[in-house]
């Protein structure tokens, strides 16, 4: 398999053709906006120029991974030649499912066809094509092009071929795979929302602040990023939606979205991605938050 075809051109998106690029696939990165394919190809070639910055990375490398990056807002076009599809839209079943039903038109007949959702079931998705044995979770994590897991989700029939060439394309990208069935938040954001969601508790039931929830987090559990600067980074509204789909699915109150979280998303206080979220971005970065939002 050598023809990668990447669905969205945000975050995950430029992040997953970045290593599929450094990793010699050819990628088509498909989206609908020219101007974010235009991001999409700064935000690689600025974490590319990084990596050469560093020495990992040559600066023949690094101009070989980018001439090997198409971008396009043809779907058709973007998946024709591809062996493997990896979506990566926005988080929402009607929007993914409408895709797949697209793909299942458009794709080769031998290619896989893959989401990185971080939520919903594999197995609805899979259902909206007439090959649901080649459909399959792929669920990078943010950021792509430095965390090692990908998170491999089997629906109800997909197929132990499809995983396991999954598997070994994860691996040739420098990732470590690890398999999981198709539930409610898979393991990695069935565990983390809820961590998430009762720090956001014990900030709206006065037990802490913001910066000494996740300095108490950090300090104490050797967490890289406090749980409420990670609600930040993975986005407020996205982390709410996951919570639904736990509270839905699971049916258990425990997995009820915080009334705070609810509000800050609806008054579009999303994180990084807004500029404020439990800390203020004003200087325009993730990494060192100004201030915390709420005094």
């Amino acid at each position: 398999m050598k023809n990668a075809a990447v669905l969205g051109a945000g975050t995950m998106g430029n992040g997953i053709a970045h290593v599929f690029a450094q990793s010699g696939y050819q990628v088509a990165l498909f989206d609908v906006s020219e101007a974010a394919l235009t991001r999409a190809v700064a935000t690689i070639e600025k974490n590319l120029e990084r990596q050469v910055a560093k020495g990992t990375l040559s600066a023949a490398d690094k101009d070989a991974a980018l001439a090997r990056i198409q971008t396009g807002t043809s779907l058709e076009a973007a998946v024709s030649q591809a062996d493997l599809v990896v979506e990566a839209a926005t988080e929402n079943e009607a929007i993914k499912m409408k895709i797949f039903e697209d793909l299942d038109r458009l794709a080769p007949a031998h290619c896989i066809l893959a989401s990185n959702t971080s939520s919903l079931s594999i197995t609805r998705i899979a259902a909206a094509t007439q090959r649901p044995e080649q459909v399959i979770g792929m669920h990078f994590m943010n950021p792509v092009p430095v965390m090692k897991l990908v998170e491999i989700i089997r629906g109800f029939k997909t197929s132990d071929a499809t995983t396991d060439a999954v598997i070994r394309i994860s691996e040739s990208l420098g990732k470590i795979a690890i398999s999981c069935n198709d539930y409610p938040g898979f393991v990695a954001n069935r565990i983390l929302m809820p961590m998430i969601n009762e720090a956001i508790e014990s900030l709206h039931t006065g037990v802490a602040g913001v910066a000494e929830i996740d300095g108490i987090m950090k300090l104490g559990m050797a967490h890289p990023m406090g749980p409420l600067q990670l609600a930040d980074f993975i986005g407020l509204d996205v982390c709410l939606s996951i919570l639904r789909v736990l509270h839905s699915g699971l049916g258990q109150p425990k997995y009820a979205p915080n009334p705070l979280l609810v509000n800050m998303v609806q008054a579009g206080l999303l994180g990084v991605k807004s500029g404020q979220g439990f800390y203020n971005y004003a200087a325009g970065t993730k990494d060192a938050p100004v201030n915390s939002y709420f005094k």
